[in-house]
């Protein structure tokens, strides 16, 4: 597909697997899990995103042909170096299967927490390739409206080309036609989705603004203890630049942000206002300078990282909980094989999820509500990343590997306790 050319997909019927390999999930929502791929006429790899479809109108699993066939239709009216590429489409009578460019560099916060020290000079070349990805979806009158840090993804491990993913809440806006949708993710929907008022462009720099302020600072502006609380904050725009948090902010920095974090649609700043604000273009050197000179709170944005972490951890826990009953109903002999193998393929997908987030206490679970579950298949998932996951607690903790070990090793599906404990009370 050539550079601003958009591209129909039809619907495949073939059997996917005869023309491609699929290999380890690499990420997971709802109702998809991405698997990396490889197409066996050119061993060339991609990610295979497998959405489940709902079987009937009144089913709540799944997702409606109708907004598959959306997402399909959004991502291939679109090619931007910015934006995931889509290549092909394959369905069948459970699933439709989108065929998308392999991004496996990781989250961009990931990559920055990672560094000793990142100034806003090289924050805001990360931030101009969200803008430019965006500026492309607003010219085709699309808005993503689930711009979120883990949808800001590296394209691979030595690159530092940005990629905006996952367009399964997106929209086409037509001229005329009013779109109200209760969407997105709660801190960092804008208050048009709160108020239910229709959507627009705009709703997708609401999103930008509040990236950039845990870009910047490691905190959320409108975070509460709850929903309830986030949405209410978030309604009544109540947020402020807290001193200690942006000690080492620029004031342009900060203005870039009001200028997003405006109740008033009409009021906040376009992609093409971003573009041109001196933050992320200069006009003086001062201003320059000023960036270079400024930097991102990265002890803050790893505490941040960290909390997220933990509470994906706490949502897989809950994942298991429905487990319980459609475990209880298939012992009742009232399920069907093909019931039995997407209950698998969703209790893999839950166990690749926690043993990634170290959530060795939903393992435990997930197990223990899943007895016809191949345990061979589960250890695979969880010893593959048992080490790397015990490494980075090691780092996190200032604990030795060897005396990590001994703790996981001698009470394997206990430990939580223990890091909940060295969390609260840091040596």
């Amino acid at each position: 597909m050539k550079h601003g050319q958009s591209m129909e997909f039809n619907f495949k019927q073939d059997n996917f697997e005869e023309f491609y390999h699929i290999g380890e999930p690499i990420g997971s929502g709802q109702f998809a899990v991405v698997r990396k791929c490889k197409l066996k006429e050119t061993n060339v790899e991609y990610a295979a995103k497998f959405i489940k479809r709902k079987r009937t109108k009144s089913s709540r699993r799944g997702l409606s042909i109708e907004d598959i066939q959306r997402e399909v239709s959004i991502l291939s009216a679109i090619d931007h170096e910015n934006i995931v590429k889509l290549y092909d489409v394959y369905e069948n009578k459970s699933e439709v299967i989108l065929v998308l460019e392999l991004v496996c560099g990781g989250e961009l916060f990931q990559f920055l927490a990672e560094r000793e020290k990142v100034n806003e000079d090289e924050a805001v070349e990360f931030l101009k390739q969200i803008l430019e990805g965006v500026r492309h979806l607003h010219e085709h009158s699309i808005v993503h409206l689930d711009l979120k840090p883990e949808n800001l993804m590296l394209l691979g491990q030595n690159s530092t080309r940005l990629k905006i993913i996952d367009f399964g809440l997106s929209r086409k806006l037509d001229e005329g036609v009013e779109v109200k949708d209760i969407t997105g993710t709660p801190e960092f929907v804008a208050p048009e989705i709160v108020n239910y008022d229709p959507l627009c462009t705009a709703t997708d720099m609401w999103s930008i603004g509040v990236i950039t302020y845990i870009l910047l600072s490691g905190c959320s502006p409108f975070l509460g203890d709850d929903k309830q609380e986030t949405l209410a904050n978030i309604s009544a725009v109540d947020f402020s630049f807290d001193c200690e948090d942006f000690a080492n902010t620029s004031l342009l920095a900060k203005n870039f942000i009001q200028g997003l974090l405006l109740r008033n649609p009409n009021e906040r700043a376009t992609v093409y206002d971003c573009l041109r604000h001196p933050w992320i273009r200069p006009v003086k050197e001062s201003q320059a300078q000023c960036r270079r000179s400024s930097s991102i709170n990265l002890e803050n944005l790893k505490s941040f990282l960290a909390r997220k972490r933990w509470k994906q951890s706490i949502q897989v826990v809950s994942l298991c909980n429905r487990l319980t009953k459609s475990a209880s109903v298939r012992n009742n002999g009232s399920v069907s094989l093909q019931e039995e193998e997407e209950e698998e393929n969703f209790v893999m997908s839950a166990l690749h999820h926690a043993s990634e987030e170290g959530n060795m206490a939903g393992i435990n679970e997930l197990l223990e509500n899943s007895p016809n579950f191949d345990l061979n298949q589960a250890n695979k998932v969880i010893y593959s990343t048992v080490g790397t996951f015990i490494n980075e607690l090691a780092d996190r903790y200032r604990l030795s590997s060897p005396c990590l070990l001994r703790i996981v090793f001698a009470n394997f599906f206990k430990w939580f306790p223990c890091v909940m404990y060295w969390h609260r009370n840091p040596s």
